[in-house]
Order: structure tokens, then sequence, then C-alpha cells
């Protein structure tokens, strides 16, 4: 069940949403066709709920927004890209545990 918290950013609105953030930003680029990423969406949807009000969580659809992903280097899915002023701040690849995402929030607070 995916978290109402969670933003689902395009290649149209990824300035306004992610870019031009106040707060810190995590990127979850996935495709629906992909097993790691279904396998890590509800540790992603449960830091949306945790983080809010401090991180905002979203997610790239890859298949529909190709544009994206490749201006950031995607090229294995899921990868999740915090950003901070517009700024790439880390990434990491593959669905990871919790923890590790979370350390990597902490990166931004």
């Amino acid at each position: 069940m995916a978290s109402d918290k969670v933003v689902q950013v395009t290649d149209d609105n990824f300035e306004s949403e992610v870019l031009k953030s106040s707060t810190p930003v995590l990127v979850d680029f996935w495709a629906s066709w992909c097993a790691p990423c279904k396998a890590i969406s509800p540790v992603v949807d449960g830091l949306a709920d945790e983080y809010e009000g401090k991180v905002k969580i979203a997610k790239l659809n890859v298949d529909e927004n190709p544009a994206t992903p490749g201006q950031y280097g995607v090229r294995g899915i899921p990868t999740l890209i915090l950003f901070k002023d517009g700024q790439v701040l880390d990434q990491v690849v593959g669905a990871v545990p919790k923890n590790q995402l979370e350390g990597l929030i902490k990166k931004a607070l």
C-alpha cells in the first residue's frame, strides 16, 4: 500500500518538486516490472511517514519519464538519489535495507 505522503514526480515537475524543494528530497527511480523496486517500496513508503515534514520522499517511474533518469546517470533500478538544495547529495542502487536508507537521509538533516 503506497503512502499518501509519497510524491509522484515526472520529467515535467521534477524541477519544481525536487530541485526547488525547500527540504531534502529522496527520489526513488523505479519501474512497475522491477521486482527489487517492489521489494523496497514498503520501506520507502514507511520513510515517507517517518520523515514527514523533514524530508520529501518522491517516486519517479523511469519508463514513463525517461529524460530525468538519463540526466542523473540512472542505469539500474531501483536507484534512490538524495537531493538537497537542488544538488545530488548521495545515492544508492538496489533494494538496500531500511537502515542504509535512513543513513542516507540523515546526511541531509
